[in-house]
């Protein structure tokens, strides 16, 4: 994996492991849930994409911090999964750590470019 892609390479990778988890939480009969966090989770890495090509600086940011958001909102669902027993304890687990370290880098990537646009 290469550093300068770093964000766009897990953000993939976990929205692989989200759809995933769509599939068996469909299976499941969870449509609902199944849906948002296969959009939330997917969404990330979509947004980190068009960041890539941004047309400025502020937009960027903005795609960045869309991504930013709906990482967030995946951790809404991940907790909810584990509140109603669909995800383990271990499962949660291994799947917050991708998000939580999604989000560091995100935060990090946002704190630089507005640092860098002053």
């Amino acid at each position: 994996m290469k550093k300068d892609n770093l964000l766009k390479d897990k953000s993939f990778d976990f929205a692989v492991r989200v759809l995933k988890l769509s599939k068996i939480l469909s299976s499941n009969k969870d449509y609902v849930v199944s849906r948002q966090i296969l959009r939330a989770g997917t969404s990330v890495g979509a947004l980190v994409c068009e960041a890539e090509f941004a047309q400025s600086r502020a937009d960027f940011i903005s795609k960045m911090s869309i991504a930013l958001k709906e990482a967030n909102e995946v951790m809404y669902w991940l907790r909810l999964l584990l509140e109603v027993e669909d995800l383990t304890q271990e499962q949660f687990k291994s799947l917050t750590s991708d998000v939580d370290e999604i989000i560091s880098i995100l935060v990090k990537s946002i704190k630089t470019a507005k640092e860098n646009a002053k």
